[in-house]
Formats: structure tokens, sequence, C-alpha cells
């Protein structure tokens, strides 16, 4: 009797510790995201969004359709596509757009269609690797507006003058 009673406070014990972990994650906002199976960049992204606070969902497949379905220009194209929806409203993420401006996304939630980093600029989270070598190329995160015109959302390692 004894034994069984120790085993149902173990268990109670263990469910009772998984609990906060499974309200963290449930508060945590979810980025889906598409992309090549193959990449390594795409992959670094993923545990960039992770570290900085969001739950991933990953498609190991082609992003060409979630871009498309996305409505993001394909001059704003890159390696992968993420999908946010706050409330109803979805927001592309496409390429290696830093965690740091999702959040401000979701805090400002602007009509638009999301944010880009086109093309693959290296130190841009994901491209920001040993390999190569600490090296960092200036890059803009653009806001894509509703019209698919874009506007500069925030730069990085710009100089100023």
């Amino acid at each position: 009797m004894q034994r069984r009673q120790i085993i149902q406070v173990g268990i109670a014990l263990a469910c009772a510790a998984s609990l906060p972990h499974a309200t963290a994650q449930a508060l945590k906002p979810r980025v889906e995201i598409w992309k090549d199976p193959n990449c390594g960049c795409c992959g670094e992204w993923v545990s960039h969004l992770e570290q900085n606070g969001f739950q991933t969902q990953v498609h190991a497949n082609d992003n060409a359709a979630a871009r498309q379905r996305l409505k993001v220009p394909e001059p704003l194209s890159s390696c992968h596509t993420g999908q946010v929806t706050l409330q109803g409203r979805v927001y592309a993420i496409e390429g290696h757009v830093p965690a740091r401006e999702i959040h401000r996304l979701m805090r400002e939630r602007p009509q638009a269609r999301g944010l880009s980093v086109p093309g693959m600029p290296i130190g841009s989270p994901g491209m920001d690797s040993a390999v190569y070598g600490g090296r960092k190329e200036p890059y803009d995160v653009l806001l894509i507006h509703a019209d698919g015109s874009t506007s500069v959302y925030q730069s990085y390692h710009r100089v100023s003058t």
C-alpha cells in the first residue's frame, strides 16, 4: 500500500513539474516555417527563433508555395518563409529576419503583409555562424506593406554618416 502511494505521489509530482514548462510553451508565439530540408542556414535561423522565445513548426519542403500564398513579392524572397498569426492577422516572415524585429512586429501589429530580409546577408541570424569569420554585411529588415511596397523597418550594421 505504501509503495503504491509513493508511486502515485511521484507521478503527481512529475506531472506538476511539467505544467510550468507546458504553460510557458503555450505562451510562446509560434512561427510556422517552410524551408529546404538540406539548408543549414535555415536550421540556424530556426534555432535563433527558439532561443529568443518562439515556438517553431518546421516544414522541410520548398517555400515557394508559402511565399506565394503569403503574397511576398519575388524580389524580397529568401531561402525560407515563416508565418506568424496574431489574433487572426497573418504576417509573412521572409528570410533571415531577427527575432527582435518579429517581436516588435507582434507588439506594433501594423497593417502589412509582413517582414523580409531579402537574400542571405552574412551576419544576419542564421548567417552568422563561425564559418563566416565574424563578417557582417549591412542589411535592412523591410516591412512589406499591404500593397506589396516596402519600407525599411530596421537597418543592421549600417554606418551612420
